[in-house]
């Protein structure tokens, strides 16, 4: 009987044991949350929104090239006896400045050869002229007896005609003459800057050989591309009246940061770009070298480099220019409304690089949101980055 009543006591312990922990877990507190969230207001920067007039600005990429750029070439063969100090690649030359001499004794002497001639055929009309006054004369005596086919052999008239053609052609081969020999010193024919010379001292050159090239120093051209779109934004002048839209050049390869060159669009080219399809304008930069102005601070164009144009369009009156990292997707702008958000549709009428220029959607004084926002609803409570107001997240628990 003893196991039996060892049995019975390890129940009734066993028993009060689970009792007593179902009484501890029944009458154990339970926490409570309240007033866990509330609205927070959304702490944003804003810009406000400016309506007024602004100038787009369109940039495009181009390459500079020569307005003036020639072959220089002899129109008469000899030996090089002289050449300019100047004529040297890199050099600058004025316009009627002498670039090389040919050997003009040549020429000297097919001139006196000519003019020898000249006078010798003078001579010969003179002669015939004072045989004509003869036939004349003779021909009085005859009373008009000779029919009027014989008259003009009579009194010479073919002979005279004769002497004088050929005292024409005399004066015609003289004149040419005086060219070839004046066209043996080779003149610089407009300001110039030398790319490259291919003559030499000695040298023997005949009528068209290169002798150099030329580049004009007035003024350089900018080929620019730009979207065909954009070309209504752009002043180009019609004919050669004025100028158009103002130009700033830049190259961030070859100058400083604050390095730029200044010009004016100039034509438009009447013909698309093959591959890009793109519109092509001539962008016009006076004195590329800065060497007629002396400001040779400025940086100088090279021919072929490839540069940056920021190209000022017409005005646009009665807009907000607003940065373009406020423009968010599909065209909304977020603006703060009596501490709320509001999302608006902008009207885009154009973007430039840095800026958009809205026509409906904002208004004036309006405080256009410029914080990147991860949840965005409209109505959304929002408040400014200098306010003083804090919220709060609280959460209790209660026993």
């Amino acid at each position: 009987m003893n196991w039996k009543k060892t049995l019975l006591f390890c129940l009734i312990i066993l028993l009060a044991g689970a009792a007593a922990t179902v009484l501890i877990f029944s009458t154990e507190p339970t926490a409570s949350r309240s007033g866990a969230t509330r609205d927070t207001a959304m702490l944003v920067d804003v810009t406000q929104a400016r309506r007024g007039s602004f100038h787009p600005m369109v940039e495009a990429v181009g390459t500079v090239q020569p307005s003036q750029d020639i072959n220089l070439s002899p129109r008469v063969g000899g030996e090089i006896q002289q050449l300019s100090p100047d004529f040297t690649p890199g050099g600058y030359v004025q316009q009627g400045e002498m670039l090389l001499q040919i050997d003009p004794a040549d020429y000297r002497n097919l001139l006196q050869q000519r003019r020898s001639e000249l006078r010798q055929a003078e001579s010969d009309l003179t002669i015939e002229m004072g045989r004509q006054n003869v036939a004349r004369q003779d021909y009085e005596l005859l009373d008009d007896s000779l029919m009027n086919e014989n008259r003009s052999l009579v009194l010479r008239e073919p002979q005279l005609n004769a002497a004088r053609a050929i005292v024409e052609s005399a004066e015609a081969a003289a004149q040419q003459a005086e060219l070839d020999l004046d066209r043996t010193t080779i003149r610089a024919p407009f300001n110039a800057y030398i790319i490259s010379r291919n003559a030499n001292v000695g040298s023997q050159v005949a009528a068209g050989d290169d002798l150099g090239r030329l580049v004009g120093l007035e003024n350089y051209w900018v080929v620019a591309t730009v979207s065909q779109s954009n070309l209504r934004w752009i002043t180009i002048p019609s004919g050669n009246e004025g100028n158009g839209s103002d130009v700033r050049i830049r190259n961030r390869t070859a100058w400083g940061e604050d390095e730029y060159r200044q010009g004016y669009v100039y034509k438009l080219v009447g013909a698309l770009e093959d591959q890009t399809r793109m519109a092509r304008i001539l962008v016009n930069v006076p004195d590329p070298h800065g060497y007629q102005t002396g400001n040779t601070e400025l940086p100088p164009l090279m021919i072929g480099s490839f540069v940056e144009t920021i190209i000022q369009g017409e005005e646009l009156t009665d807009v907000v220019r607003l940065n373009r990292d406020y423009i968010r997707q599909n065209d909304k702008v977020w603006v703060m409304e009596d501490d709320v958000l509001r999302i608006r549709d902008a009207n885009i009428i154009f973007q430039d690089a840095q800026y958009a220029y809205i026509t409906n959607g904002l208004n004036d004084g309006d405080q256009v949101v410029t914080s990147n926002l991860t949840t965005v609803v409209d109505g959304s409570p929002l408040r400014l980055s200098d306010s003083d107001n804090t919220a709060i997240e609280e959460t209790t628990f209660h026993e």
